[in-house]
């Protein structure tokens, strides 16, 4: 849906095509054991014994048993050889390991003060959380700011990525390209941030607000 220069959602908008409440099927923390598993339901979706697949790939029957079993570690060429073997993507004898998920909790007023780049007078940035490298391919940067009376108004920031504005206290007239927007507690404003946005007029202080960016991961 096109969302410059409009305000609210319409209901057909609102509807989600993630379903939040789908549970993956539960994955195993143990690698040996994720990768022998996925070894062994293969062979037999395969209709494949034991003495078949260790003959393709030049593993001994015992050493097969082994790997399915989750009690050795095979090597990365042992794993290739799998693979090719059972026709799939080498890929596909992690897909049952459960990597660790990153979570960080931070308590009130425990955020990290920091400045970023681009910064100017009077505006407190207290960075609420992060999470390093992780397989959505995105990051996430959760600020609260808060603006007193030393605060520069101006309408200046630019960076890539989306970001989300949630108004808890002040009012502000925000920018964002060629449109205003009068935001006071309880209103939010996501945005394409690669237009130049910021706050153009801080209409009562002190304000604050949530600021949410996202951007793409390094690769």
């Amino acid at each position: 849906m096109s969302v410059t220069g409009e305000t609210g959602l319409k209901q057909e908008d609102t509807a989600l095509r993630q379903n939040p409440h789908a549970v993956k099927e539960q994955r195993e923390k143990n690698l040996e054991v994720a990768i022998g598993r996925q070894v062994r339901e293969l062979r037999k979706r395969q209709r494949l014994t034991g003495a078949d697949l260790a003959a393709q790939t030049g593993l001994s029957v015992g050493m097969l048993s082994k790997i399915e079993n989750g009690v050795i570690s095979p090597s990365l060429n042992t794993i290739s050889a799998l693979a090719h073997a059972l026709k799939v993507p080498l890929v596909q004898l992690f897909s049952g390991y459960e990597e660790e998920r990153g979570c960080m909790h931070v308590k009130a007023g425990e955020g990290v003060e920091i400045e970023r780049a681009g910064t100017r007078a009077g505006h407190q940035y207290s960075l609420l959380g992060h999470i390093g490298s992780n397989n959505s391919g995105v990051v996430v940067e959760p600020y609260l700011i808060t603006l007193d009376s030393t605060s520069d108004r101006f309408p200046a920031f630019q960076h890539e990525g989306i970001e989300m504005l949630y108004m808890l206290e002040g009012r502000v007239n925000y920018r964002h390209g060629e449109q205003i927007y009068e935001l006071e507690p309880g209103d939010s404003l996501l945005f394409d941030s690669d237009a130049p946005h910021g706050p153009e007029v801080i209409v009562e202080l002190p304000a604050k607000y949530l600021s949410i960016i996202t951007y793409p991961q390094a690769r």
